[in-house]
């Protein structure tokens, strides 16, 4: 007799990523040959800058390939505490800093070295849909703040203020935010800097901010992580390189921890993101004028069609759209729309209850192609709209 293999209730307890199911969907369809419209995925459709492939490319001439320092090399450190002395004014040492794969792996550490279990994190609901993963696979418990359309999907900090206790260990914050496009103000940031408990902030959409400028937490305190990385900004989710500035106190136990699971990070990869820090702004601002003319687009033909954007995002490339005048199960919707329309959306419930009835559309596709989704999703709606006049 077969016995099922015992599964960790850590890992079962791992909810499915939305976005990717959709797109797994998607490409399961067009395996059949169907064109599909990606507005599912945040993946910016750009190249990666020249500039950053040439310092790639000579770093493996080169023969840096090899382990490296486990937080990261000098240069690339040095880079990031330049940068962010430059642009938010912060004084930052490279001795603060651990460069990882990506952000992700960065996250999961910060939280295993960060929180006990039973330990709480204030998240916004809506939220990125995998921070309550990392959350409950350290053995930690979300807490949800709901942040609504009608205040811009902006946390409240006297919301946060209700919610604290003792089992309260940090305030996790993204800004600007997955899945809204929300930039949180820097008044509210310096709110919540205040409250007490330790503050992580996502700051891996800097530089895709499109009215006004987005604030690092570290204007506002030095209780604070800040994970952020060079996916979204430089067009490098592929490459797979993140950052931690941390308090200095973590800074040794989160090297151990990196040395015993991951030893260190590409080494040429590293070297592109000190050429994409130091050579690559121009590359960077013209992204950032072209999603802004994406957006502006996306925004008013959702409307055109009947979605609702109560809230214009400011930042990223994310749209929250409300559909509940379509349905209230975004699940179901969002596959009927792939399904019927060939377009990936992806649905609200993945990112919280208080999304319900939502989808999330990105702009990192091209503008044909968002119009072209935009077309197919409107008659799809309006061939709802007829079945239930029909029905009536």
């Amino acid at each position: 007799m077969n016995v099922p293999p015992s599964i960790a209730r850590r890992a079962r307890e791992i909810e499915p990523f939305l976005a990717v199911e959709v797109g797994d969907r998607a490409q399961e369809l067009e395996r059949q040959g169907i064109d599909v419209i990606h507005l599912e995925f945040g993946e910016p459709d750009f190249e990666t800058p020249p500039v950053i492939q040439e310092a790639a490319q000579k770093a493996i001439k080169d023969g840096h390939t090899k382990y490296t320092h486990s937080l990261g090399i000098l240069p690339l450190r040095e880079a990031i505490a330049e940068h962010y002395r430059n642009r938010y004014g912060v004084e930052v040492s490279p001795e603060q800093i651990l460069v990882t794969a990506g952000t992700s792996p960065a996250m999961l550490l910060l939280f295993t070295v960060l929180l006990d279990p039973g330990d709480q994190v204030i998240l916004s609901d809506p939220h990125y849909a995998c921070y309550p993963n990392f959350l409950r696979y350290a053995e930690a418990e979300p807490v949800y703040v709901n942040v609504d359309e009608d205040d811009g999907f902006q946390y409240r900090p006297g919301v946060i203020r209700e919610r604290l206790s003792p089992r309260v260990k940090a305030i996790l914050v993204n800004s600007p935010a997955n899945p809204t496009g929300t930039v949180v103000s820097p008044d509210r940031l310096a709110e919540i800097a205040k409250l007490g408990p330790w503050v992580v902030s996502d700051e891996i959409y800097h530089g895709l901010t499109y009215v006004g400028r987005e604030h690092s937490i570290l204007e506002f305190t030095d209780r604070a992580f800040v994970l952020n990385g060079f996916s979204k900004a430089f067009a490098m989710t592929g490459w797979r390189l993140g950052y931690l500035i941390v308090p200095k106190p973590f800074i040794r136990t989160l090297q151990k921890t990196y040395q015993n699971f991951f030893i260190s990070t590409n080494e040429f990869v590293q070297w592109a993101g000190v050429a994409a820090l130091k050579e690559a702004a121009e590359d960077v601002a013209r992204f950032r004028r072209i999603f802004d003319e994406r957006r502006r687009v996306m925004v008013a033909g959702l409307r055109e069609i009947g979605l609702g954007v109560g809230s214009e995002p400011t930042g990223a490339f994310y749209v929250l759209a409300n559909a509940k005048r379509f349905t209230r199960n975004s699940y179901d919707f969002a596959f009927q729309i792939l399904n019927d329309a060939h377009v990936g959306v992806t649905p609200g419930i993945g990112f919280g209850q208080n999304a319900e009835g939502y989808l999330r559309f990105s702009y990192a596709n091209s503008l044909p192609r968002i119009r072209q989704g935009l077309e197919r999703i409107g008659q799809f709606l309006a061939g709802l709209k007829g079945e239930r006049s029909t029905l009536s």
